[in-house]
């Protein structure tokens, strides 16, 4: 529940300037800085900045640093507190984004920057268009019903997301069943404890669809901060939108390609820069002779949207009106010809001669949805019969991955892996300071020896840290092994978990944690609570019908589980409902999970460690006043407040 520990500033406008989020990680760098000698001067902001990797160390040197400061405040012998570092960072922020502009031009701003930038402004057309999307979406919810329609042109959307339900019920239009919607607090006055649980059932569905959200806590939710919300919001429509933009939802678009070489280059794309190829692959059938790169500039003077519509509704085009000569003008009857064809949405001509890269990747989108002109007839290609288990496993390490950094976000572990730097970058996250960084190349790595080396480093790092690779070299990622590189993501992924509860257990004298641990935590847990039910190994059948698991969640939450809405877990459907409960549940709590309803009913044995030590995790790292005590309807059994000195004698 860390949305009610916050850090205070106090000057009111200073403090409003930052997140929760933001302000506790700068806290940790200027504390880190000034621990190097013990106190911190004007004169050592610059280099320890640059060092620390505070701001703008892709685009200002030391020597720039430190001339900006003295610039701000020529007493260099003056000693810095925390709030003349924030004031410092704010000019130096804003020097920068001077400097790079704002970046419009890059397609993927829609994904990726939203909830990570520090320049607090929001588009009142984006705002408008995601308030249409959502009262167009929302409009038979039950519990919404009162709230909608939002009006587009004030901010009630700011008052609304703050009880948490609209954002949870916004995700299961975008991905239906990520969100088990008896997990959601729905009652008409929610105290603070619900609605930070809805808050964070949030953010963790967000994470686990794809959503880049470091930079986004509980609080700034609460507090209805306008940037951050309409960022995640944008992300969630977004992933909704381009939905059907891969082979297995849409198989016609392998109409874009000639071979299977080809097919495979394609299945590794992001979906907008699909959409792009999509997009050129239709106007090739006009007379249009430009490439369209992105959804700003080059769509700005909405000649490539005429061609696009008119090649796939022709029979809606208005022939008067092609030799528009006005970009305004031309905007204006590319939206006229999409409402003719029934998918006007998202933006304004305004919009598109901006260049607004959100609202019109988002308009191309629903025309995709809406008309995509390929072929009913699929060409065959053996390969697109994807491993299903493969599958998700791939999608369970790229979103685990993506939850670490912004910069680390990617789209495909089997392609955006193959030259090291990323794997490079968890392995820091996951043991700070493995990585030799002087042996190691950043990317754009054009000479393929240089890939081979940063992924031999790689390797070299996974057998110091015992695992199990046997006959697996640098060279086999390169060339995108599939199954390699999940078993090198899963011991990775394992080791972090286990990193991080050996970390928490203070008592426990360095010992190493072991799957076993974790199994006789989680048996002793359920045992003390008064369950006779048993967990034997992480590949046990019986736990396919959640109920363990439940038992589990009861025991170190007694309150979250409403047991009146539990199944008996006999069919597989009574198995499916239960085990979405317990991923819904788990993520309401605080854990950062990855796995899906399929994982627990087909038992997925790797899956199951991390669901189990992901609760581990969350219980031994939240304090005991913050766990909720029972009285309330929906508790089970009786159980007491949570107890470790009885229930973890094989961590000690």
């Amino acid at each position: 529940m860390s949305g009610f520990v916050g850090i205070l500033v106090s000057d009111p406008w200073l403090h409003n300037q930052f997140t929760q989020v933001e302000l506790r990680s700068l806290k940790s760098h200027f504390t880190s800085m000034r621990r190097e000698s013990g106190k911190l001067t004007v004169s050592d902001l610059a280099p320890r900045m640059g060092r620390s990797k505070v701001v703008g160390d892709q685009n200002l040197t030391t020597e720039e640093r430190a001339a900006l400061i003295q610039s701000f405040h020529p007493n260099l012998s003056d000693e810095v507190d925390f709030e003349f570092y924030l004031r410092i960072y704010l000019k130096l922020q804003a020097h920068v984004n001077a400097i790079i502009g704002s970046g419009a031009k890059n397609s993927s701003a829609f994904l990726k920057a939203a909830t990570t930038t520090l320049l607090h402004t929001i588009s009142d057309s984006e705002k408008s268009s995601y308030v249409a999307h959502i009262n167009n979406y929302l409009s038979g919810d039950e519990f919404l019903n009162k709230y909608l329609p939002i009006n587009p042109s004030s901010n009630d959307l700011f008052e609304v997301v703050k009880d948490g339900v609209l954002l949870c019920k916004l995700i299961n239009v975008a991905v239906p069943g990520t969100i088990d919607e008896r997990a959601i607090n729905t009652k008409s006055m929610l105290n603070p404890w619900e609605r930070n649980e809805n808050h964070t059932l949030c953010l963790n569905s967000a994470k686990a669809i794809g959503c880049t959200v470091v930079n986004i806590g509980t609080q700034d939710i609460i507090e209805g901060r306008r940037h951050l919300v309409l960022g995640v919001i944008s992300q969630i429509i977004k992933i909704q939108l381009l939905a059907d933009l891969n082979l297995k939802k849409t198989p016609q678009l392998v109409e874009l390609v000639d071979d299977s070489k080809d097919v495979e280059e394609l299945m590794s794309l992001p979906p907008d820069k699909i959409l792009l190829r999509w997009m050129n692959f239709q106007l090739r059938k006009t007379e249009y002779k430009k490439t369209v790169t992105n959804f700003s500039s080059d769509v700005k003077d909405a000649e490539a949207y005429t061609n696009l519509l008119n090649v796939l509704a022709p029979e809606h085009k208005s022939p008067s009106k092609l030799a528009a000569k006005n970009p305004f003008e031309r905007a204006k009857n590319v939206l006229e010809h999409a409402d003719r064809m029934g998918c006007r949405r998202y933006l304004t001509a305004k919009d598109i001669v901006e260049g607004s890269p959100n609202l019109n990747l988002a308009f191309v989108a629903h025309i995709f949805q809406h008309r995509n002109g390929l072929s009913t007839k699929t060409k065959q290609i053996s390969f697109l019969a994807d491993d299903t288990q493969i599958s998700r496993e791939e999608k369970a390490f790229r979103f685990w991955i993506n939850s670490f950094d912004s910069s680390m976000y990617i789209n495909n572990v089997f392609e955006d892996l193959r030259d090291g730097w990323i794997l490079l970058q968890t392995l820091e996250k996951v043991s700070p300071g493995i990585v030799n960084w002087k042996i190691a190349s950043k990317p754009p790595i054009k000479l393929p020896f240089k890939k081979v080396e940063n992924c031999n480093q790689v390797v070299k790092l996974g057998k110091q840290l015992k695992f199990s690779l046997v006959n697996i070299a640098g060279n086999d990622i390169v060339q995108g092994n599939k199954k390699l590189i999940l078993a090198y993501l899963w011991q990775l992924m394992r080791y972090n978990i286990l990193q991080l509860l050996k970390n928490l257990r203070s008592h426990s004298n360095g010992k190493e944690i072991t799957d076993v641990d974790i199994l006789e935590w989680a048996n002793a847990k359920v045992r003390k609570n008064g369950s006779q039910t048993r967990m034997f190994s992480f590949r046990d059948k019986s736990l396919s019908d959640g109920i363990f698991f439940l038992e589990l969640l009861s025991s170190v939450q007694p309150r979250v589980v409403n047991w009146s809405l539990v199944t008996n877990g006999v069919t597989d459907e009574e198995k499916k409902m239960n085990a979405t409960y317990v991923i819904s549940i788990a993520r309401k709590m605080g854990c950062s999970i990855f796995l899906l309803p399929e994982d627990i009913t087909e038992v997925n044995q790797k899956m199951i460690l991390t669901l189990t030590a992901s609760i581990m995790h969350w219980t031994l790292k939240e304090p005991l006043h913050l766990i909720k005590p029972t009285g309330s309807p929906d508790s089970h059994n009786g159980s007491s407040l949570l107890d470790d000195s009885t229930s973890d004698s094989s961590l000690e």
